[in-house]
């Protein structure tokens, strides 16, 4: 399939897990369009949503004729797919190290950090209602246990594991967006001085700029 063919990404700009895969196409430097899907529509999920992705979930995919859900499939094709920067390490244990932080952002921080936390304390304001406390504070234990392995795992360089940017960075970043916004931030990533300086330096990456929602 020539790369030259337009991405076209259905989702919302303000969704964690589009912004994952927006991430990964920028640092491709792929063309994509972003077509704006509402599921949480008092409608409920677009209809023709459906045909692309059948749980009513986003990111869709679609690139010349070749469709795919779930971020996970999508930025793996992306990676295979488009020329530029590899997003994923070739040596094993430094990919095994990838996937592992993948999967502890995927199963415990989203969750933790994004809904429990971002969306009750920050989220909830701008919305006009009041933050579920009981929620938050279950919250930060998990969310403290997340933190740290974060931090031990990651290497102690420009990026969460090794010299280049990888799916850790691609994933953590749209989370950190999220929950580092949040008051309980300071308090938990206190001494986690490889994740804080990690954080600040991706930040002001130019792909976060332009994926900015």
């Amino acid at each position: 399939m020539p790369t030259t063919e337009m991405v076209k990404l259905y989702g919302a700009a303000w969704s964690v897990y589009v912004r994952i895969v927006r991430l990964a196409l920028e640092e491709k430097q792929a063309k994509y369009e972003l077509v704006e899907v509402d599921v949480f529509a008092k409608t409920g999920v677009p209809r023709e949503h459906l045909t692309r992705h059948p749980f009513g979930r986003i990111p869709a995919f679609e690139h010349g004729g070749f469709h795919l859900y779930e971020t996970g499939a999508i930025v793996r094709y992306i990676d295979d797919a488009f020329p530029g920067r590899e997003l994923q390490p070739i040596d094993p244990r430094a990919r095994a190290k990838v996937n592992q932080i993948v999967g502890i952002l995927d199963a415990y921080a989203y969750r933790t950090l994004v809904w429990d936390i971002y969306v009750e304390r920050v989220v909830s304001v701008r919305e006009g209602r009041l933050a579920d406390e009981r929620k938050i504070a279950a919250a930060l234990p998990s969310a403290a246990v997340c933190l740290s392995e974060l931090n031990r795992l990651s290497d102690d360089r420009e990026f969460l594991i090794g010299d280049d940017v990888t799916f850790a960075d691609l994933y953590a970043a749209p989370m950190f967006a999220c929950f580092m916004q949040a008051a309980e931030a300071a308090s938990l990533m206190e001494g986690h001085e490889k994740l804080t300086c990690w954080w600040q330096r991706f930040a002001a990456r130019d792909s976060m700029l332009r994926t900015s929602p």
